[in-house]
């Protein structure tokens, strides 16, 4: 949920602060960086969609990037009750004023290697909670190819921190002279034939 003013409010209630202010969202998005690994290209683009850019490494390493950007809207303080300064001073206090994720996608040999989350993507508890917006439909419909990631509070996905980065293997080292980001209108594949039969 991204309604930051109601956030303000369910601070004062811890669960509901938890619950309301990016902890799901935070874990949804750092769950996504183990189940997505193995998926096919195609396979991404059919719950994620078409690229913004793909940028390609060497003859077997690509990168599926992703810009997303959350609208936040802002609300008037009352007499009685200043909720945008509420809101204000607790992002302020806090950190959480994220609004845009940059997704990264590596791709080896067509299989997701890495999701790697950049950008100004916090929301008030956790990390990478703005990124939830572009893996959220892989999660919630997961395709065969997808790891089972048990998503319980006791499982190994975190609110705070992304899951230790899987290893990479020698052959997928970056060219020395990588070709430059490409438009996904010209170098992703069409996303209409990335429809995985596992949906």
């Amino acid at each position: 949920m991204h309604n930051r003013f109601l956030c303000a409010i369910m601070m004062l209630m811890p669960l509901g602060g938890l619950t309301g202010c990016g902890y799901t969202d935070s874990r949804t998005a750092h769950r996504a960086q183990l189940a997505m690994i193995g998926m096919k290209s195609d396979e991404v683009q059919s719950c994620v969609g078409v690229p913004d850019k793909i940028k390609k490494l060497n003859d077997n390493v690509q990168v599926f990037e992703y810009v997303r950007t959350i609208n936040v809207p802002s609300a008037n303080d009352s007499t009685l009750f200043p909720l945008q300064t509420i809101v204000n001073l607790t992002e302020t206090t806090l950190g959480g004023a994220g609004k845009t994720c940059i997704a990264d996608i590596r791709l080896e040999n067509d299989t997701v290697t890495d999701l790697h989350y950049s950008g100004d993507d916090d929301e008030i508890v956790g990390t990478d909670g703005v990124c939830s917006i572009v893996a959220r439909g892989c999660i919630r419909k997961p395709v065969s190819s997808m790891r089972h990631v048990k998503a319980g509070i006791f499982g190994p996905v975190s609110a705070f921190s992304s899951p230790k980065e899987p290893d990479q293997s020698p052959t997928t080292t970056v060219s020395a002279s990588p070709t430059a980001a490409t438009p996904s209108s010209s170098a992703a594949p069409a996303a209409a034939g990335g429809i995985s039969a596992a949906h």
